[in-house]
């Protein structure tokens, strides 16, 4: 969320850059500020009568005393009427209070200043990519392989739970567990503290990195106790720091964990979402870091490098793309994402996103840092990737490692899978 100084201080500039976002913020930044300016004028009323009655109070004592009793009744009786104005002011703070922030999280993040006009994926723009592209013939993708080798079971997850829950069986099971760890390796290797978090949040985490009231669409709600299922670890990792003040000795913070994720992926359909493509269940390990802003892209920069090093690893042919305006998301100010390619869908597959936040986040966390010596607290910057997500990265595994004897594993992960070819 934006602070309302910033908007207030850089009108225009908000409604410039958001326009690469391709969102009109005209009409919402107008009423902020008009809105903004009726809370203050309206805090400057209640602190006057506020001091008004006090003054008034202490008169009333002395007037009694004094032997005035008309007086001090009159007033007393002045005091009976500014608190009464003041309970009506108070009532229209509050009112105005709720719709201001109702408009501020209606403004997306501002991208920054590198982040590439276009309306979607088409216009995003590619700026590395490396590995092999395999040389196959007659290559099966990865749904035919699944049954082949009896990896994956889709039809047993559908009788189970629904359609977009598989249930990993055998090898396919040990290769997903296996991700999962050289994942989590990488990752600690790397200095990522590990942390294992609840499955489910609470609206305050939601809303803290902005998937409420934006995305709760997409997300399953445990009406019950109105709880959220996790899209991402993301959500419950980041709101750690929810509320709270560090010191900036503290950051860079650095954090991973492994989660299953849910997303109801509503709308989704065709060819593009087949087998392992898209699912409303999977697991992922997310890195997720706290950083100071003057270092925030440089922590950036070195989280990117960290997931290419996970798909170089992997032995997998490998691309990064700078999200342009219209395809970064609504809480993102850059997103990087990595993209595999497939050889037996011959398309290329988002397996990552790396993004910072700036102090978007923050501002909804209320997470702050002081500096040393300070007492003004600042808000920190947060940014977070998929390190890596494993439903296209196993896709991609089978379909590009497939050989007349079997399936190939990378030799990265045969330490965990315990062996080096599924037949």
């Amino acid at each position: 969320m934006l602070t309302l100084k910033f908007i207030q201080d850089h009108k225009d500039e908000v409604i410039e850059r958001l326009k690469i976002k391709r969102f009109d913020a005209t009409d919402i930044v107008e009423e902020i500020i008009r809105l903004d300016n009726e809370r203050k004028a309206t805090q400057v009323q209640v602190e006057s009568f506020q001091s008004e009655m006090n003054s008034l109070s202490k008169e009333i004592g002395q007037l009694f005393k004094s032997g005035k009793a008309e007086e001090a009744n009159q007033a007393k009786a002045k005091t009976g009427e500014l608190k009464e104005s003041i309970k009506e002011l108070d009532n229209k703070l509050s009112e105005t209070t709720a719709q201001l922030n109702d408009q501020l999280v209606q403004l997306p993040n501002l991208p920054n200043e590198i982040v590439p006009e276009g309306k979607g994926e088409e216009d995003n723009v590619e700026v590395k990519r490396g590995g092999e592209f395999p040389q196959l013939n007659n290559a099966e993708p990865h749904w035919d392989l699944i049954k082949k080798y009896d990896l994956i079971d889709f039809e047993l997850g559908t009788k189970i739970t629904g359609a977009g829950f598989p249930v990993y069986k055998g090898k396919g099971a040990r290769l997903q567990r296996a991700l999962i760890n050289f994942f989590l390796d990488e990752a600690d290797k790397a200095g990522y503290l590990e942390v294992l978090p609840p499955l489910v949040v609470n609206e305050d985490s939601g809303f803290g990195t902005g998937q409420l009231p934006d995305k709760e669409g997409q997300m399953y709600h445990v009406t019950a106790d109105n709880l959220y299922l996790i899209p991402t670890a993301e959500v419950p990792v980041t709101n750690i720091y929810r509320d709270v003040i560090l010191k900036a000795s503290e950051m860079p913070i650095k954090n991973c964990a492994y989660s299953a994720c849910f997303r109801r992926e509503a709308g989704s359909w065709g060819a593009h979402v087949r087998g392992l493509n898209r699912l409303h269940q999977f697991d992922k390990v997310e890195i997720v870091q706290v950083a100071h802003p003057s270092k925030s892209y440089e922590v950036l920069d070195q989280m990117v490098a960290h997931v290419q090093t996970l798909v170089e690893k992997l032995e997998l042919p490998w691309r990064i793309l700078r999200l342009c305006g219209g395809d970064i998301s609504f809480t993102s100010a850059l997103t990087y994402d990595f993209e595999v390619y497939s050889a037996a869908q011959e398309r290329w597959l988002e397996v990552s996103s790396v993004s910072n936040f700036e102090s978007y986040q923050a501002n909804r966390l209320k997470l702050r840092f002081k500096e040393e010596g300070e007492k003004k607290a600042q808000l920190a910057h947060t940014l977070n990737g998929s390190a890596l997500a494993l439903p296209r990265i196993m896709a991609a595994l089978l379909e590009n490692n497939q050989t007349e004897e079997g399936i190939r594993i990378p030799k990265a992960l045969v330490p965990y899978t315990g062996f080096d070819i599924i037949k």
